[in-house]
């Protein structure tokens, strides 16, 4: 054959071939020695990191979690069922990664970022490993921005910032995933996205709970994140993980978020049930040695940026079940050295009716004043001190046959302070409310034989008649979150109109016309001077 055929041979084999790339594919591949509880053995993968995915045959992923000499120990993702003996296990070289971005609001997720609600996926989305060091020292400020909750006894008492950890902690049954509902519901109209990381709870619970949150529109800004106690230890593991990544992506983008993890109680027990079968030696409660850091990585990341880093913020609520009101156990004690504060509810407060229960002596918050809007600051004083007095004081009363005027004083101030910090479920209150009546309480506005039927009227039915007749004041406090001397000044000539019944409305005040939004009863203090 002649050189210029063996040219057009040639010619035409490149023609055929197009772009045609020579790759080799290598990658590390194992065999599945053992599978059983989600756990699998696998021998081969020599280069194998910690937390790195492995490929299964079958098309299933899985973690691996403890590297030996010989073998690799993980734990399967999504069906167990799908891994077998002798099948081949490839290394990936990646971490386990989550969907992020504005897509994932208004839905309600699994672990893997997959929508439980519909069958499409979610488009568009950016990828970000469930696994990240929390932000250094130098890329945070101070938290001093407040974050309002809605409800009086906790913005008053317990003040949360934006950034802040704030732990929610009580027996069950005693409020807790409420509170948590209420401050999702409260951040309506504020910019900040809410995640809620449900672990560990009954499907039926999780579905109320969104069922709520889709009535009061919340699911707008809000993404669920659902490993119920049905779906396997491995997912109900991830999954604060998994939202934690999907809020350091609003806040790395200069966005306020919030994160609520119910609860890490069940965390804990599934990461204690996945060790025990990972073969890994038992400690104290026979949870693992590395129990504190499993929690301590995960509320860590929760932070305040600073301005040079886009100034965004992830405010953490994780939520902690004590058994029999024991603060002292194991669990809760490593949680409550990690955060910054907790919300202690108390069960005899809540079975006698004061409800969020907040125990307001062993409910602390770390960062205090600097996170709390200054007329709330300026009108709440002494609330929790007195609250404590009056405790105290209720104790000691019922020993007591005579008691002073001066001690009876106090019993009443205290009973309605009770009775205004109680509030009912999915109904935050505005800011401008909750000024209205620290400021009523604590200034002595209220009669001092004032019943406690009137108090409640009082409750009930001055937000209308402050919203409806002194707006621009109530939007003032609404929006600036400070009471000057010239709003001072109108809101007490706001609630004393409420008290006698007189009043009109913004600017063109007649204290000498009743108002008909004004609900006064025959027990009123007032209700004499009105007729």
């Amino acid at each position: 054959m002649t050189q210029t055929t063996w040219k057009t041979v040639g010619q035409n084999l490149k023609e055929r071939l197009g772009d045609y790339e020579r790759t080799v594919d290598v990658r590390s591949t194992g065999m599945v020695l053992f599978v059983g509880d989600g756990i699998l053995h696998i021998d081969g993968l020599n280069d194998c990191k910690l937390g790195e995915m492995i490929e299964l045959e079958s098309g299933g992923f899985a973690i691996a979690m403890n590297l030996e000499e010989k073998l690799v120990y993980a734990v399967a993702l999504g069906e167990e069922d799908k891994a077998t003996v002798g099948m081949h296990a490839y290394g990936t070289g990646r971490v386990l990664s989550v969907p992020c971005g504005d897509g994932l609001l208004s839905h309600v997720l699994d672990p893997l970022g997959m929508p439980l609600d519909s069958s499409d996926r979610i488009a568009g989305a950016e990828y970000r490993p469930i696994e990240m060091p929390a932000p250094p020292i130098l890329h945070r400020k101070p938290v001093s921005v407040p974050l309002q909750t809605g409800l009086l006894a906790i913005d008053a008492m317990v003040p949360i910032g934006r950034g802040q950890r704030e732990l929610i902690i009580g027996d069950r049954q005693t409020g807790k995933t409420s509170i948590a509902i209420d401050t999702i519901l409260n951040q309506k109209g504020t910019n900040v996205v809410c995640i809620y990381v449900a672990i560990g709870q009954k499907s039926s619970s999780v579905a109320q709970m969104i069922t709520h949150l889709r009535d009061a529109g919340a699911m707008e800004y809000t993404t669920v994140i659902s490993a119920t106690a049905a779906d396997s230890a491995t997912m109900q593991y991830i999954a604060p993980y998994a939202g934690c990544a999907m809020a350091e992506w609003y806040m790395n983008n200069g966005r306020d978020v919030l994160i609520v993890y119910d609860d890490l109680t069940k965390h804990a027990i599934a990461y204690r049930a996945m060790s025990l079968l990972l073969h890994r030696p038992p400690g104290r409660e026979a949870y693992p040695g590395d129990v504190f850091y499993l929690h301590s990585r995960l509320l860590e990341r929760a932070a305040c940026l600073s301005d040079d880093m886009g100034g965004g913020s992830m405010t953490a609520l994780p939520i902690i079940e004590t058994q029999a009101g024991d603060i002292s156990a194991y669990i809760p004690t490593n949680v409550i050295s990690i955060t910054d504060g907790q919300i202690y509810l108390d069960t005899e407060l809540f079975r006698e009716g004061i409800r969020p229960a907040v125990n307001g002596g062993l409910s602390v918050s770390r960062v205090g004043g600097a996170a709390q809007c200054k007329s709330i600051r300026k009108v709440a004083g002494k609330l929790r001190l007195e609250l404590a007095q009056y405790r105290e004081l209720q104790v000691f009363a019922q020993f007591a046959s005579d008691m002073d005027a001066a001690t009876q004083d106090k019993l009443l101030y205290g009973e309605k302070l009770t009775e205004l910090c109680k509030q009912r479920n999915n109904s935050p209150m505005p800011l401008a409310i909750q000024v209205a009546f620290l400021y009523a309480a604590t200034q002595g506005m209220l009669p001092k034989d004032m019943s406690m039927k009137s108090l409640i009227l009082f409750k009930e039915g001055f937000p209308d008649f402050f919203r409806i007749n002194y707006s621009k004041l109530y939007t003032a406090l609404n929006v600036s979150g400070e009471l000057s001397h010239a709003n001072e000044t109108m809101l007490r000539i706001t609630i004393e109109n409420w008290l006698n019944g007189k009043g009109k409305g913004d600017g063109d005040m007649d204290f000498d016309t009743p108002t008909a939004n004004c609900p006064i009863d025959e027990n009123h203090p007032a209700a004499g001077e009105q007729k």
